[in-house]
């Protein structure tokens, strides 16, 4: 149940309406492995500021981005974190890909976010604080790192979701600053071959972790999306895949209503908004033709 719970939170967004009054605050928390402050934004719903424990989702962000990438991306984050009752934490990472880098010191965002960071959140906010009442997802390089953390953390997140991720980096050798973490990957394949999510799989068997992957098919990241959902395949490992055909069982969220996509027409009915990503336009109609929604990976919010 878990599970599912964590693949419908990541996969699609509930928009809330009316007054909220979710706390919105800009944190430093301090890292020993790096030695320095990191700056982190934390929405603590009402429901937690009240005592409740509530679920914590982490959400990563992409190259060239900050803490407050999210809130830019979806300012009704607080009124979602009220209105669901979850805390949501968003760290600044740096073009880190969340690694801790082999080369830099200064870059270990995976020991910051997977031990420092949760167990800073679990000290200060009242959290459910089992692997089950969190997750990580993220978008581009933030959904590279939520599945390389996920994955590699199991016993900490309960679950990981990846939005239009890069997911094998190894197609890309020359971009977004990744060989100042690894160095050349001519020279460092090993390196390179270790530092990718897709050849992390392996640590993972069916059952261990909710997995939710969200790629548009007209995307830079969708053949390595692909591989990583057939590898997933092979492995018999269940996730929860929106590559390509937006085809959608109304049942897999248990009777939440989601866009499903109608075959007939060639839309997506029910669907409330969309945003993309890699595009930065949003678009907000009650159906969607099947056409927009092939350049980019998309988060969905259903009501």
């Amino acid at each position: 149940m878990k599970k599912k719970y964590w693949a419908f939170l990541i996969g699609s967004w509930c928009l809330s309406v009316g007054m909220q009054a979710a706390k919105v605050d800009t944190l430093s928390v301090h890292s020993d492995a790096m030695n320095k402050e990191v700056q982190v934004i934390t929405i603590c719903p009402d429901k937690a500021m009240a005592g409740e424990k509530c679920p914590v989702l982490y959400l990563l962000h992409g190259y060239g981005g900050n803490a407050g990438t999210w809130l830019g991306i979806k300012p009704e984050l607080p009124q979602i974190a009220d209105k669901e009752g979850i805390i949501f934490v968003c760290p600044d990472g740096k073009n880190s890909w969340y690694w801790d880098s082999p080369l830099n010191k200064e870059y270990r965002y995976e020991t910051f976010v997977s031990k420092e960071l949760v167990n800073y959140i679990d000290k200060n906010f009242t959290t459910k604080v089992e692997r089950g009442g969190r997750a990580i997802t993220g978008l581009s390089m933030g959904g590279h790192g939520s599945l390389w953390l996920s994955i590699r953390h199991k016993d900490v997140f309960g679950g990981g979701g990846s939005m239009s991720g890069g997911l094998d980096i190894r197609p890309f050798p020359n971009n977004w600053e990744m060989k100042k973490q690894l160095g050349e990957e001519a020279s460092n394949k090993q390196r390179w071959d270790e530092h990718t999510v897709i050849n992390q799989l392996d640590k993972i068997k069916n059952g261990d972790l909710a997995v939710i992957i969200d790629c548009g098919c007209d995307d830079f990241f969708l053949e390595v999306n692909k591989a990583v959902h057939e590898k997933l395949l092979k492995k018999k490992i269940n996730h929860k895949d929106m590559i390509e055909a937006w085809n959608y069982d109304s049942g897999v969220f248990k009777g939440q209503s989601i866009g499903i996509h109608n075959s007939a027409t060639g839309e997506i009915d029910k669907l409330l908004s969309v945003e993309c990503f890699h595009g930065g336009e949003e678009v907000k109609r009650i159906v969607i033709n099947k056409e927009a929604t092939k350049k980019h990976g998309f988060l969905i919010i259903v009501d």
